[in-house]
């Protein structure tokens, strides 16, 4: 898997609530697919936030959303076919991109290359867009599902274990790397 190198380091991570922000497209895989990784992520202990699970009663979806996302170290897009038909879906994706937080893209029966495009399933949605909503709001949509299908991630095809073995193996790796260089920091100020 090719690294995401605009990824920015977050905060430390005894500030951060959440490991990783899970975004999906509820009617296409909340329950067939994103159910199994978000147990797996909890059950080896990563701090897995998932819209249902993470707001509290009475919370503002929309602000609740974009806050999970700037206190999350990284993020978890499963780009399924009706993903852009949500408004929700990529505003997540292009806030988790203007963040500049590991974005770990599973590629949910589509094309990598009609993410990065704009093509196949995802076409008649961004028409639709173009009609409803501001030129800019879609253009940062367009734009984040460039970034999104430009990044090496996974292809959805059989094997579910091994797609929750390498998210699970790579955001805990990078989770543990992060909080170890923000301790050695941390160590390095506190010596001067």
């Amino acid at each position: 898997m090719a690294e995401n190198n605009d990824a920015s380091p977050p905060a430390p991570a005894d500030r951060l609530r959440w490991d990783v922000f899970l975004s999906f497209r509820g009617e296409d895989t909340r329950h067939g697919f994103t159910d199994r990784p978000y147990e797996a992520l909890l059950a080896e202990g990563v701090r897995a936030f998932r819209d249902n699970e993470g707001m509290s009663k009475g919370d503002q979806i929309a602000s609740s959303l974009i806050d999970a996302i700037h206190d999350s170290a990284a993020a978890i897009a499963v780009i399924s076919p009706s993903y852009a038909s949500s408004r929700w879906c990529l505003e997540e994706l292009a806030t988790i991109c203007e963040c500049r937080r590991l974005l770990l893209p599973v590629f949910f029966n589509v094309d990598p290359s009609h993410v990065r495009r704009q093509k196949g399933p995802f076409e008649k949605d961004f028409r639709s867009l173009d009609s409803r909503f501001e030129e800019k709001d879609v253009a940062r949509w367009r734009d984040a599902m460039g970034k999104a299908g430009g990044i090496s991630g996974w292809v959805y095809q059989n094997s579910l274990r091994e797609i929750i073995l390498r998210m699970l193996g790579y955001t805990l790796n990078w989770s543990l790397a992060s909080v170890f260089f923000f301790l050695n920091m941390a160590n390095l100020s506190l010596d001067s």
